[in-house]
């Protein structure tokens, strides 16, 4: 329990205006529950309206964990973040989130806090369904770059975030991207095929035909959309999920992603005034076999995101 007494400055306030100030930005349906419940009392009295004007001299009664009286500190940075992803789909095992282009998955050392991560943990703590040192931390089942956006899986428990690693990892899994490539591809449908080296030192991949050591053999079949005179709207499904697959494989066939800073064209980039890759993970699949399992009742479900930001560019 907390307890404050109202001052001067504060005289007139509403009380749910303060209450938030107090617990540095307490969720505000959290806060209305804490009231309805009676876990906030004034000299003594439950008070349920957050709308309530306090008075210089009032006595607070707060009856809250300690962890809502605490500033944001590197451990639960998540609360100094607004969660601004879309939700595909969500059910008590996993969250589907729309992440936009722009937006890291995970920390780097150029942004350590407004993360997708950081963004689920902030949704579920407003929720009620993450509490730090009570209750699991979602964790995230797959990653995709900073500016390529799409849907991320996460799980919000340790069974879930076994299995669909492990689901994952069998190919279980389907995800489907969308992407406009310049020029016209020579089929409407079709398969690359190659080997992808990372070289660590410059962040980039490279396409051979053959095996090299290191080298880690990529698979993506692909099937234009519709096209015009220089760009093609290309649905990629992908068999491997390697480093940049779909850019580099896609550059290396001479059709590189619009937008592309990496491995695709510079002054084709600038005309479309495209800043990032045109590159969107659409559409995830869950192709389970027969069996059991946690997450067994996702088998033959498909989900994709609402819209494409640059679909219409073709």
């Amino acid at each position: 329990m907390r307890e404050f007494t109202v001052d001067r400055a504060a005289d007139g306030r509403r009380l749910d205006a303060l209450l938030g100030e107090l617990t540095h930005g307490l969720p505000q349906p959290l806060l209305y529950k804490f009231l309805r419940k009676g876990r906030v009392r004034v000299n003594g009295k439950r008070v349920s309206q957050p709308g309530h004007r306090l008075q210089a001299g009032d006595r607070l009664e707060c009856y809250l964990n300690d962890e809502f009286f605490q500033r944001p500190s590197p451990e639960n940075a998540y609360l100094r973040v607004k969660p601004r992803f879309q939700v595909v789909y969500e059910d008590e095992n996993i969250l589907l989130a729309d992440k936009y282009p722009g937006l890291l998955v995970l920390p780097d050392r150029e942004e350590g806090v407004n993360t997708l991560e950081a963004q689920i943990q902030r949704y579920l703590y407003d929720r009620g369904e993450y509490r730090p040192g009570e209750t699991f931390p979602p964790a995230l089942c797959n990653r995709i770059d900073r500016w390529t956006g799409g849907i991320v899986i996460a799980a919000k428990n340790q069974p879930a975030l076994e299995e669909m690693l492990e689901r994952i990892r069998l190919r279980q899994v389907q995800k489907t991207y969308w992407c406009v490539v310049l020029g016209r591809l020579p089929r409407r449908e079709g398969t690359l095929t190659g080997y992808l080296f990372k070289d660590s030192k410059k962040s980039r991949v490279y396409v051979g035909d053959s095996p090299r050591p290191g080298a880690k053999q990529a698979v993506t079949h692909y099937r234009v959309l519709r096209a015009n005179r220089e760009l093609s709207l290309v649905e990629a499904r992908l068999v491997t999920g390697r480093t940049h697959q779909i850019r580099a494989q896609f550059a290396a066939a001479g059709h590189p992603l619009l937008g592309d800073g990496k491995y695709g064209r510079e002054p084709v980039n600038r005309r479309y005034h495209q800043p990032y890759q045109a590159l969107y993970s659409r559409e995830v699949t869950f192709a389970f076999p027969p069996g059991e399992g946690v997450l067994q009742y996702l088998s033959g479900l498909r989900f994709q995101v609402a819209q494409v930001p640059f679909e219409k560019l073709v």
